[in-house]
C-alpha cells in the first residue's frame, strides 16, 4: 500500500507532505523521516468548523471551547504522498520564463557556466550535460557545490539532459544558493518564531485555565451558599416545632394543675371558684406562617408522630422509652455512617433484645420503616438495600430522636 504520510522518527509526528517533513526539520533539528500508512487525521469541529489533525489537538481546542462534537474527515482528504521536493522559487521563475518565451517563440540555449569549475568537472570524470546541470543549477559558486548537487540528483531522470535557458536569460546567472551563514541565520529566525509563537500560546492558554479556574470556583461558592442556606431554612424549622411543641406540653401540664387544685377544693368541700374570675390561658401565640422549605418535612413529621406515639402508649415507662430511643438512634446513626456496612442494615425481628428495646413497642417498627428499612424473607428481618440509603432522611431522623431525647416535654400531649 502506497504511504499516505511522512512519520518523524524522533517524535511521531505525522506530516501531509515533503513541505511540512522540512519546516518541521527547520524546526525541530529531526532528520529521521519515513512513508507511513497511518493517515494524517482531519477532525472537522461540528460547531465552528476548526479542523484538528490528532487527539491531542482536538481534548485542547474542547477544552478551551467547550465543542465536543467532531465529523472524521480523514477518508475525504486523504491521498498517495508525493516524495518529490518542492520546486524552489528559482526554478518556478524559470518555468513561468520558460512558458512565456515558448509563448513568445524564442530560442532556447545552454547556459553559460564557470568554465573554469567545467574543466574540473570534466577531469574528474562527470560528462559535460551533468557537469553543465550541475553548476547551473548550485549557481556556479564552487567546485564542491556543484559536485554535492550531483551526488544528491544522481537518480534524477533528466540527471542527463542538457540544461536549456531562454536566449534572453543566457546573460543573467542564477540565483546562487545561501551560504551556510545566511542559512544559520534563517534558522535561527525560524527558531525565534517558533518560541514566540509557543509563548503566545502558552500565555493564552494559561489565561484559558484561570478562567476555568475562575468559574468553577465561582460554581462551588455558590452551591455552598444554597446547601448553607437550606440547612439554615432546615434548623429554623425544627426550632419552630420544637416550640410548639414545648408549648402544648405547658398548656397541658396548666390545664392539669387546674383539675387538680379543683379536685382539692372538691374534697375540702369549698365551692368552685367562678370561672369568670379564673384567668382564661394565655391563648397560643401565633407565629407569622413560614412558607421556608423543610427537607424532607413529610417524613419528619411522620417520624415525629412515630416517637409521640411510642412516648404516649408507654408513658408509664420512661427508661423503656428512653432506651428505645436511644437504640432507634445508634440503628440510624451505624446506617448514615458506614452505609456499605451490611450488617448495619439488616436486623432479625425476632432477636429477642430488639423485640424487648423496640419491636414490642408501638411505633418503633413504623420509625425504622420510615427510614428505609424494609421486611424481607416473610417478615423474618428489617432491610435497608444500599441504592436506598437517604442520608438526609436518616439526619432527619437523627435531628427528631435527639429532639425527642433531650426535650422533657416531648410527648407530654
Amino acid at each position: 500500500m502506497a504511504g499516505v504520510s511522512l512519520k518523524c522518527g524522533d517524535c511521531g509526528t505525522l506530516l501531509k507532505s515533503v513541505e511540512e517533513a522540512q519546516d518541521h526539520a527547520e524546526l525541530t533539528k529531526h532528520t529521521n523521516f519515513a512513508e507511513s500508512t497511518e493517515p494524517v487525521l482531519n477532525l472537522v469541529c461540528s460547531d465552528c468548523s476548526k479542523p484538528c489533525r490528532s487527539k491531542t489537538e482536538r481534548d485542547l481546542h474542547t477544552k478551551r471551547t467547550g465543542h465536543t462534537e467532531f465529523v472524521d474527515k480523514t477518508s475525504e482528504v486523504t491521498k498517495p504522498i508525493s516524495l518529490e521536493a518542492p520546486k524552489l522559487k528559482d526554478d518556478v521563475e524559470m518555468e513561468e520564463a520558460g512558458d512565456g518565451s515558448t509563448s513568445q517563440q524564442e530560442a532556447m540555449v545552454v547556459p553559460e557556466v564557470n568554465q573554469q569549475l567545467f574543466s574540473e568537472l570534466e577531469e574528474m570524470g562527470f560528462p559535460k550535460e551533468r557537469a553543465i546541470r550541475a553548476l547551473h543549477y548550485s549557481g556556479n559558486s564552487s567546485l564542491e557545490a556543484a559536485a554535492n548537487w550531483i551526488v544528491e540528483h544522481e537518480n534524477d531522470p533528466d540527471i542527463d539532459q542538457m540544461p536549456l535557458v531562454p536566449i534572453n536569460s543566457k546573460k543573467s546567472a542564477p540565483k546562487p544558493s545561501l551560504t551556510p551563514e545566511e542559512i544559520k541565520q534563517k534558522q535561527q529566525e525560524l527558531r525565534e518564531r517558533a518560541r514566540k509563537k509557543k509563548e503566545e500560546e502558552e500565555k493564552r492558554m494559561e489565561r484559558e485555565r484561570e478562567k476555568e479556574r475562575i468559574r468553577v470556583g465561582r460554581e462551588l461558592l455558590e452551591a455552598k451558599r444554597i446547601e448553607e442556606d437550606n440547612e439554615r431554612k432546615r434548623i429554623l424549622a425544627l426550632r419552630k416545632a420544637e416550640k410548639q411543641e414545648e408549648q402544648r406540653a405547658r398548656e397541658k401540664i396548666r390545664q392539669k394543675l387546674e383539675e387538680d387544685k379543683a379536685e382539692r377544693r372538691r374534697k375540702l368541700g369549698l365551692a368552685p371558684e367562678d370561672p369568670a374570675v379564673v384567668k382564661p390561658s394565655a391563648p397560643p401565640v401565633e407565629e407569622k406562617k413560614s412558607f421556608l422549605p423543610i427537607r424532607p418535612a413529610t417524613k419528619a413529621e411522620q417520624m415525629r408522630e412515630c416517637l409521640r406515639t411510642l412516648k404516649q402508649t408507654h408513658k408509664e415507662d420512661d427508661a423503656k422509652v428512653k432506651t428505645a430511643f436511644n437504640t432507634l438512634l445508634t440503628f440510624a446513626k451505624n446506617v448514615a455512617t458506614n452505609p456499605n456496612e451490611e450488617k448495619f442494615r439488616k436486623i432479625r425481628l425476632t432477636n429477642a433484645t430488639f423485640q424487648d428495646r423496640v419491636g414490642k413497642l408501638k411505633g418503633g417498627i413504623e420509625f425504622l420503616e420510615l427510614c428505609g428499612f424494609e421486611k424481607i424473607e416473610g417478615g423474618e428481618f428489617l432491610y435497608l438495600p444500599r441504592e436506598k440509603v437517604d442520608i438526609p432522611v436518616l439526619h432527619s431522623a437523627g435531628n427528631e430522636l435527639n429532639s425527642a431525647i433531650n426535650n422533657p416535654f416531648f410527648g407530654v400531649l
